[in-house]
């Protein structure tokens, strides 16, 4: 996607004038540039602090002669280079077409004839390098781009000469765990073979819509890479003894590319014909590529002011692409060269040896679809060089994303990256508002001040407290008062501050922190506040505790407090072992539902059997487990409906872990560790669809988290360390 340079990036690199950001990662930043005759070119660079170190500008050369290798055939066509300048920069052809990972984000698993067709262009072009003593070293799906006239396979960042194990520390990642070879994954020398497993986990992923070894920890894939035989359930029949004899472990049973291309080539017709390739492209993929050739004929975004300055800066958004082109056109229009006079279209970024990516639009969203096909992504943004999952708040007509290193905002309907801040600071919403938490090192006063959305800056403190420690924690904003908690002289204090005259209006002192989450929401005339699996309600006016009580969560749902209720004025409904109603008034329980419910096995009151619950026009949904949706009277606990069919749907643990949102149409939850959505007809009561992420694997530790940005019209959907939207229904 594109987005505005920012005020420090340069304006030019050598001839060419810098226009926008393409993307970045953990090593350099992207950019759209133009040549003096008006060329578009995707200009990558590198970090001033890796610039200096001559190892480094050694592996920026290899990267760059192997990108010459493969050629603009298979490739980005690399058009000019200066790895000995100050800040060494390589320009490349600006690529038709989106990401693989993307184009099944888009449509979903691509038909056998696509992937046949996809995998024999892909043997040529690692062919190419092969014969040229190259080798990749990270295919995967989000370095390969679809374009209407074949793939191009892109990002050399770790690529090295056969056999050459000099430069593996500066600047060179491991490889991606879930394409990795074995010998890769050992420390081994990863050879030609090594890069035809990769091809091979790349085309399960084309037609399954997930990685041959599944998802999660780069530990637990490292160890099914190097031990565990691939899954190859859902590949097509005619292709899973390919594929698994490509996926051995030892690499010397693997066939090579051009063995496998020929394998790949019978008995299809075409499949080895680039001026065919978009005959097997599905639709939606056409389409996408059709509205990135428009894009490069729009108004590129500006320059970011100086951070002092903060002034609002619009970008502009994708236009909407009118009639699908034929594929007949789409060649033409590529092969003709009625767009290449100006550069090829579309928006493509060649990321860092981290596979980080700055976010990336989708296709114009559409309601209108075929029966059981799931929505168009609308945008995805993944944050790199974060350790632990990351948190998606949503504020006014932004989403914005908090993480281990800062926080970044994101324009909600275009996903476009707006500020951006390394501050690790606590935040908390105020409705259009971001309200960030400061604490003075030397005094220890607190300053709470507001978030600039454009910039990432804080600006004028709007209120000013005592102590609150060097952690304090931002509870809750309730009717203009700011509730927090932290150690102030004496232990620990809660306090409400007053967001108006910004004094502090009150400080009760309360018992010891503990290391249990803590979680807070206004309900009614009430703070509710959590801790573990107790959970108390405060008096916002003075701070005396008016009732407190144990609800029994589980120890999953303690992990993630912030998923485990939803309020209304009168009541309180958690999940966890049962779904129970609590009063905010006093605390009694109203009603309990789920206690020796079987759902096809004996029930165990010490597990967990429910997922955080959402009410909506008096009716409270869960995802029970192992039995799917569930449909209660919010009022009474009476169960008005379930959802059919859904036993083989909702066995992993995160189809009811996640936490769901409901729309008008749908009710939306995860359905296993590989899928981001399953929406439910609220009124056949059957699964309507399901969506596939962007990348196939949500790469986390906590089940996803939906959330509903109304303003929008989309669901958010958080899971590890990326965020996706779809349309809301």
């Amino acid at each position: 996607m594109v987005s505005p340079l920012t005020h420090d990036d340069p304006r030019a690199l050598g001839s060419y004038t810098l226009l926008a950001r393409l993307g970045g990662g953990g090593m350099g930043t992207v950019y759209l540039g133009r040549s003096p005759r008006g060329r578009m070119v995707a200009l990558k660079t590198v970090h001033t602090q890796y610039a200096g170190q001559a190892e480094f500008r050694a592996r920026f050369q290899l990267e760059t002669d192997a990108a010459r290798v493969i050629g603009g055939q298979y490739g980005a066509q690399v058009i000019d280079a200066d790895p000995l300048a100050p800040t060494p920069w390589l320009a490349t052809e600006y690529v038709l077409g989106p990401p693989l990972d993307d184009a099944v984000a888009l449509c979903g698993a691509l038909p056998e004839q696509a992937v046949r067709a996809l995998g024999a262009a892909l043997c040529d072009a690692l062919a190419q390098l092969h014969r040229s003593d190259v080798v990749h070293r990270d295919l995967k799906p989000s370095n390969i781009l679809l374009t209407a006239l074949g793939p191009k396979v892109i990002d050399f960042g770790i690529a090295r000469a056969a056999g050459d194990d000099r430069l593996t520390r500066t600047g060179a990642a491991a490889g991606t765990p879930a394409y990795m070879s074995p010998e890769q994954v050992a420390g081994g020398e990863h050879a030609a073979a090594g890069d035809v497993f990769a091809l091979a986990g790349v085309l399960v992923f084309a037609a399954t819509g997930r990685p041959p070894f599944g998802s999660g920890q780069p530990a637990d894939l490292l160890y099914r890479v190097r031990y565990a035989e691939p899954d190859l359930s859902g590949t097509p029949e005619g292709l899973r003894a390919t594929l698994a004899m490509c996926l051995a472990k030892n690499p010397g049973a693997r066939p090579g590319t051009l063995e496998l291309g020929e394998r790949l080539r019978a008995g299809t017709d075409h499949a080895g014909d680039l001026r065919r390739f978009a005959d097997h492209l599905p639709d939606p993929v056409l389409a996408e590529i059709a509205r990135r050739c428009t894009a490069v004929w729009e108004d590129q975004p500006g320059r970011l002011p100086a951070p002092q300055a903060e002034p609002r800066t619009e970008t502009a958004g994708p236009r909407r692409v009118g009639a699908a082109l034929s594929r007949r056109k789409l060649i033409a229009a590529v092969g003709g060269g009625a767009l290449v006079a100006g550069g090829a279209a579309g928006a493509w970024a060649w990321f860092g040896p981290d596979g980080s990516d700055g976010g990336t639009a989708a296709t114009p969203r559409s309601t209108r679809r075929p029966a059981g096909a799931g929505p168009r992504l609308v945008w995805k943004m993944s944050v790199s060089g974060v350790t632990t999952d990351v948190q998606s708040l949503i504020v006014g007509d932004h989403v914005v994303i908090v993480h281990d290193n800062g926080f970044l905002c994101v324009d909600a309907k275009t996903g476009e990256k707006r500020g951006e801040s390394d501050r690790t600071v606590p935040v908390v919403v105020d409705g259009d508002r971001l309200l960030a938490c400061e604490a003075d090192d030397r005094s220890g006063a607190t300053t709470v001040a507001p978030v600039n959305l454009e910039t990432g800056n804080l600006q004028t403190p709007i209120a000013h407290t005592g102590s609150l420690g060097l952690e304090p924690k931002l509870l809750a904003v309730m009717d203009g008062t700011l509730f927090a908690e932290g150690y102030a002289k004496g232990g620990e204090k809660r306090q409400a501050i007053s967001l108006r005259t910004g004094k502090r209006r009150w400080s009760r002192a309360i018992a010891a922190a503990t290391s249990d989450p803590i979680a807070a929401v206004p309900a009614g005339a009430s703070l509710l506040r959590f801790s573990g699996e107790q959970a108390s309600s405060i008096d916002p006016r003075g701070g005396d505790q008016r009732w407190s009580k144990r609800i029994p969560l589980g120890s999953d749902a303690v992990t993630a407090l912030d998923r485990c209720f939803a309020v209304t004025d009168d009541h309180l409904f958690t999940g966890g072992r049962e779904l129970l109603a609590v009063r905010t008034t006093d605390g009694a329980t109203a009603w309990r539902f789920g206690a020796e419910r079987t759902s096809g096995e004996s029930y165990d009151p010490s597990m967990e059997h429910y997922g955080p619950p959402v009410v909506k026009d008096g009716v409270v949904y869960s995802v029970e487990r192992r039995g799917g949706l569930i449909a209660l009277d919010a009022k009474s606990g009476r169960l008005l409906w379930q959802e059919r069919a859904a036993a083989d749907q909702a066995t992993a643990s995160e189809a009811y872990e996640s936490t769901p949102v409901v729309g008008e149409k749908y009710f939306y939850a995860s359905p296993e560790k590989d899928r981001w959505a399953r929406a439910v007809d609220l009124r056949t009561h059957r699964t309507a669809w399901t969506f596939q992420g962007p990348s196939g694997d949500k790469d986390g530790v906590s089940a996803s988290v939906m959330q509903v940005h109304r303003r929008a019209g989309l669901v958010v959907i958080t899971s590890g360390k990326t965020v996706c939207a779809i349309p809301l229904e």
